[in-house]
């Protein structure tokens, strides 16, 4: 018999319990939370409702309000992706809507607006952007919804305590790729997947972007960050049909969750987070770092008087 507190040490003893008892990943996650003593189950339902509403919210203000980031480099692309999906996209219209959802919110963030940190700020467009749209084209309740984001977090938790969920830490494989993994497996166990499903699902997304580095140009969540949620919107939706239809990933989720870490660990600082590698050291990547930092000076100067 595995108990509730040690049902989350890893996937395997997750999935164990969730057989044990017949529930799913979202009932096991809601239990946990009751099991805190912070919270009634109705009260924790109607805290997931209110990050259910940001995360609409967040949303639609990508894609219907035109938002410039308060560095002037992003603004106005989901807003683009997503009118372009009627246009015959080459990656299906439901995908291309889905990648701009996902990006409207990263935007939000840029913009200082409110969002849904899922795991991170850096990654917060892939599970509402997947959830949501998927969720319009399915015809799923609040209700259901709101089970999908327990779903997700408890495959986000399984990240936190056995990997990572920093940038900082593990570069965007952590962030973008766990960001990833919750929403292919709420996708799975929206449709009917058993909690072994949902975590075949996640562990494909993360094998998919296994060694991701976090480059963030001038050090700002904007660049490549807000089309990394795309990437990741994208590779939710596929590992989820691969799963659906079958597919199996080689490697169990234990283990590929371990490897996530372990690569996290061989990065040099310069791909985590720290904007001394990859894209931010490029030669635009420093013309745009300048930019900035000489904007940002003005701004103080201004503050000044």
């Amino acid at each position: 018999m595995i108990s509730l507190t040690d049902a989350f040490e890893s996937g395997s003893k997750l999935c164990s319990f969730c057989a044990q008892e017949k529930i799913t990943l979202a009932e096991a996650m809601i239990r946990r939370e009751i099991a805190r003593g912070e919270m009634t189950r109705e009260e924790i339902l109607e805290e997931m409702k209110k990050n259910l509403l940001v995360m609409r919210e967040s949303v639609r203000s990508g894609l219907e309000d035109y938002i410039e980031s308060v560095s002037h480099l992003s603004g106005g692309a989901a807003m683009r992706l997503f009118r372009y999906a009627k246009y015959d996209p080459f990656c299906g219209s439901n995908t291309c809507r889905v990648a701009a959802s996902a990006m409207a919110v990263v935007e939000v963030n840029a913009s200082m607006g409110q969002i849904v940190a899922a795991p991170t700020a850096g990654a917060s467009g892939i599970l509402p952007g997947v959830l949501l749209e998927c969720g319009i084209e399915r015809n799923w309740t609040d209700e259901q919804l709101i089970q999908g984001l327990f779903c997700a977090g408890a495959v986000g938790l399984l990240f936190a305590e056995n990997a990572t969920i920093s940038g900082a830490d593990g570069g965007c494989q952590a962030e973008t790729g766990v960001g990833s993994a919750m929403a292919a497996a709420a996708l799975v166990e929206l449709s009917g997947g058993t909690p072994e499903d949902a975590l075949n699902a996640a562990a494909m997304t993360i094998k998919n972007i296994l060694g991701l580095v976090c480059d963030p140009v001038a050090g700002l969540v904007e660049c490549p960050c807000i089309k990394r949620n795309a990437l990741g919107a994208a590779n939710a939706l596929l590992c989820a049909d691969m799963t659906l239809c079958g597919i199996n990933s080689l490697i169990p989720f234990d283990e590929v969750v371990a490897t996530m870490l372990t690569v996290g660990r061989d990065m040099r600082k310069e791909y985590r987070e720290t904007a001394m590698g990859g894209l931010a050291v490029t030669p635009t990547g420093k013309q745009i770092a300048e930019k900035v930092k000489h904007f940002q000076e003005i701004e103080r100067r201004n503050e000044t008087f």
